[in-house]
């Protein structure tokens, strides 16, 4: 496994010892690289350095031309403006770096030099209740950042917290103790929807006669006391009704192509046992008091707009415990039984305050240190073509599974217009790739916190910033290297480089660096503007390079098979991260 530099790097490293070389005290000057259209990179650090030395620009930027070592890696510089450096790398360069790249299954990828244990709190279901569209941004974001975390070599541990706990299980477990039966319909089969349909008729009697007879209303509220209190038959129900849940949730997830584990379902009542004691630590150590007969923590910032103070309820009045005394106790757990460096929730935007006062509270605990990195990761709302947030036609929130089988239907169409050469077989098998994959990519290419509009025909076209693009980018770079037979990709550092071919050498070289910068800021909405950059790349590539026709003999077709090897392994690496299939051929 072999850690490639990227040519930013290297060009950084070297324009950094020349700035030092012209200005001794300079040591630690940032030289403020960045791509350029006027040549491969830019540095405009220089402009900063002769300010601070009250130095003329021009002068100094051609000092720091002298000093920069001549070697094969730089093939041009030149001072424009105020003293930018504009910087051209030699043709070689990019061949040998890309080389290098190519030799490593991580694509030259380094893992990480400070690798953590990070605990990620993602997808929430809740028992009992159908997935919807909200769910979808909270179970891809989630996913792809477990994917990016683990390849860069972090140990990562999953939480899905589902909603398992609570006043309607009282609910639900009598009626299932008074109607023996209702879970088994054995014609409904295992399926997740024959789970979901069993479910849901549970749901709807038992809320009926919750609604409508006072007296199964008082012995469902007895029943939540003893689901607490942990009798057995109580406990035997609810794990029944679990059970059933998770059927449904594996079919989901399977279909959304995402991995779930028993071992990451860790939902609200794996912390009831925890959450008197935390109650007890926060109030012996005087950071949450009693108000109104409720245990509360107060922030001098948070205030409604009367001017009153807007406190987190750790413990209600009735002596109920609410999310707050839940999130605080997997806190302690996952810093204190997991030991966790960092603490990421990947949770809608609206819960933005409740996050922001139960971190506080747990810092003021002493559960949150310095050396706990804690995130709530807010991710924004998916909309219909209306503008308002995505409705059934009859203002019902849209079930993911529907979502999911009409985007597949969708896909189905296109491929079975495009590809004429495909089996039914195939046609099934490309259309859930590509389907969950126009899904997910349209989610992941959003920036977190924006609202994006859910519009599958959008979704699903070939062209634009669609995973399609991408997908049919991979699979027409795999027909090639089938018609290429027995020449194969051979990278050639003495061959000098057509335009396309430099700016998708350089593009290729970024793969390293980007996913750098998504670890850093959990953003993988970054990682798939590289991989559609890189598509455009290739795609202006196969306009004006010829690959197996190409003029120059065999060395030129092998080293243009080699850009579109490496172009091939680059999106199929990137697009597994963001969780998305790269199939053969389409």
């Amino acid at each position: 496994m072999a850690s490639v530099p990227s040519l930013s790097a290297s060009i950084q490293q070297r324009v950094s010892a020349a700035l030092a070389a012209a200005v001794p005290s300079a040591a630690d000057a940032d030289p403020l690289l960045r791509r350029s259209d006027r040549a491969d990179f830019q540095a405009n650090g220089v402009l900063g350095l002769a300010k601070r030395n009250k130095a003329n620009p021009r002068e100094l930027a051609a000092q720091v031309v002298e000093s920069l070592p001549s070697d094969e890696l730089i093939a041009e510089v030149e001072v424009s403006g105020p003293g930018f450096l504009n910087i051209t790398v030699s043709d070689a360069a990019i061949v040998r770096t890309l080389a290098a790249r190519a030799e490593d299954d991580r694509l030259g990828v380094p893992l990480a030099d400070d690798p953590g244990r990070t605990v990620i709190d993602y997808s929430q279901p809740n028992v009992a209740k159908e997935m919807h569209v909200g769910h979808l941004r909270s179970t891809v974001i989630g996913d792809a950042i477990v994917k990016i975390l683990e390849f860069a070599g972090e140990t990562v541990i999953r939480r899905h917290h589902i909603g398992d706990w609570g006043t309607q299980f009282g609910m639900l477990i009598q009626y299932l103790i008074e109607h023996p039966h209702e879970l088994d319909h054995p014609s409904d089969g295992d399926s997740g929807e024959g789970a979901m349909s069993r479910l849901n008729r549970l749901y709807k009697a038992s809320r009926a006669l919750f609604d409508s007879d006072p007296e199964f209303k008082d012995r469902a509220r007895r029943r939540v006391v003893d689901l607490q209190a942990g009798d057995e038959q109580t406990l035997a129900l609810w794990h029944k009704i679990v059970d059933e849940s998770k059927i449904y949730f594996y079919s989901v997830y399977d279909k959304l192509d995402v991995e779930m584990h028993d071992a990451d379902i860790v939902g609200e009542s794996a912390y009831n046992d925890m959450l008197a004691e935390t109650c007890k630590l926060l109030e012996e150590s005087g950071v949450a008091v009693e108000s109104n007969g409720a245990l509360c923590v107060f922030f001098d910032d948070i205030k409604a707009k009367d001017g009153t103070p807007v406190p987190l309820i750790v413990r209600k009045a009735d002596g109920g415990y609410g999310y707050a005394a839940t999130d605080l106790s997997a806190i302690r757990d996952r810093t204190g039984n997991l030991h966790a460096d960092a603490l990421l929730y990947v949770v809608d935007a609206r819960q933005a305050l409740h996050f922001k006062m139960v971190f506080e509270t747990a810092r003021r605990a002493g559960w949150l240190t310095d050396e706990v990195t804690v995130r709530h990761l807010p991710f924004g709302t998916v909309l219909g073509k209306d503008g308002k947030p995505f409705k059934t036609r009859e203002g019902e929130t849209f079930r993911l599974i529907d979502l999911l089988d009409e985007a597949v239907d969708r896909a189905r169409t296109v491929i079975a217009e495009k590809s004429k050469d495909l089996t039914p077989q195939e046609i099934d098998e490309r259309a859930e790739q590509v389907g969950i994959g126009a899904v997910k990519y349209a989610d992941l290419s959003t920036s977190l916190t924006r609202d994006y509009t859910f519009d599958l025909d959008r979704m699903v076209s070939l062209s634009g910033d669609t995973s399609v693009y991408l997908q049919y980018a991979y699979a027409r770079i795999r027909s090639i290297i089938r018609k290429a037979g027995d020449i194969g990709p051979v990278a050639h550092p003495e061959l000098p480089l057509a335009p396309a071919e430099r700016q998708l050498g350089l593009a290729l070289d970024e793969f390293g660096d980007t996913l750098a910068s998504v670890r850093e800021t959990y953003e993988p909405h970054k990682l798939a503007s590289y991989l559609y950059g890189l598509s455009s790349a290739y795609t202006a590539f196969y306009e004006h390079c010829p690959v197996l026709k190409a003029e120059g003999g065999q060395v030129m077709v092998e080293n243009r098979l080699f850009l579109c090897d490496l172009t091939a392994r680059t999106l199929r690496q990137g697009m597994a991260l963001l969780g998305i299939r790269t199939p053969e051929r389409l």
